[in-house]
């Protein structure tokens, strides 16, 4: 196996910005960043990172025609792989959106922000989509948060820009939580799986230090 991380294109992702934040931390690390269409080279690769926006039915359609979706899955299934936004949700079994099955890694659902008239504390009405800066609270399983959040304060903002949200079915796969209308998780862990909705490489100085603790993750 190279020593490789592998930015999954298959068309719908946010690759420059993602590419060029794995990039950067990776420096020094020995491994190499490849930003691929290429199923053998996800395949090879030691991690892998599956970007994603848009519409998810869009996504899902992409990533099958591309010809990646059994790479991907092959991937899931053996080696540390993080999803992003969209990337995120295509791990669950089934979206609201349009009504699109998902990838079935992590059982659980996703369900559009029913914000519609609702007020914020600071008295303006709630938007969807969520675009900006929020807080995510880690959540701890056994005593411990998830090692990917290693050096991150818990409260830490992020960057969102989302209509959809994630929910698993079994608590324990939840790793992080962020109020919008209400709580909502916005990190999933499974495995060797870690997945945020939020954008790490949009989210300044702690979203670059997520990308570089998924490089040495050792699930």
């Amino acid at each position: 196996m190279s020593r490789t991380v592998a930015v999954v294109d298959y068309g719908m992702g946010n690759l420059r910005s993602v590419s060029q934040a794995v990039l950067h931390v990776a420096q020094g690390s020995g491994l190499e960043v490849v930003v691929t269409s290429q199923p053998d080279e996800v395949r090879a690769a030691e991690r892998v990172v599956l970007p994603g926006q848009g519409a998810m039915r869009d996504c899902m359609r992409e990533l099958h025609d591309s010809g990646l979706k059994e790479a991907v899955l092959e991937a899931a299934a053996n080696k540390p792989l993080m999803g992003v936004c969209v990337g995120m949700q295509m791990l669950l079994d089934h979206s609201e959106e349009q009504d699109t099955p998902g990838l079935g890694l992590i059982p659980g659902r996703v369900k559009r922000f029913q914000l519609e008239g609702r007020l914020q504390p600071d008295g303006s009405r709630y938007k969807v989509p969520q675009m900006g800066w929020n807080r995510v609270r880690q959540i701890a399983h056994d005593g411990a948060v998830h090692p990917v959040w290693a050096g991150v304060p818990d409260g830490a903002w992020f960057y969102f820009v989302h209509s959809y949200f994630t929910t698993p079915d079994d608590p324990r796969h939840t790793a992080g939580e962020t109020d919008y209308g209400a709580p909502f998780t916005c990190a999933v862990a499974c495995d060797n799986i870690f997945a945020t909705q939020f954008h790490p490489e949009k989210s300044a100085d702690h979203g670059l230090a997520l990308y570089r603790n998924f490089l040495g993750w050792k699930p």
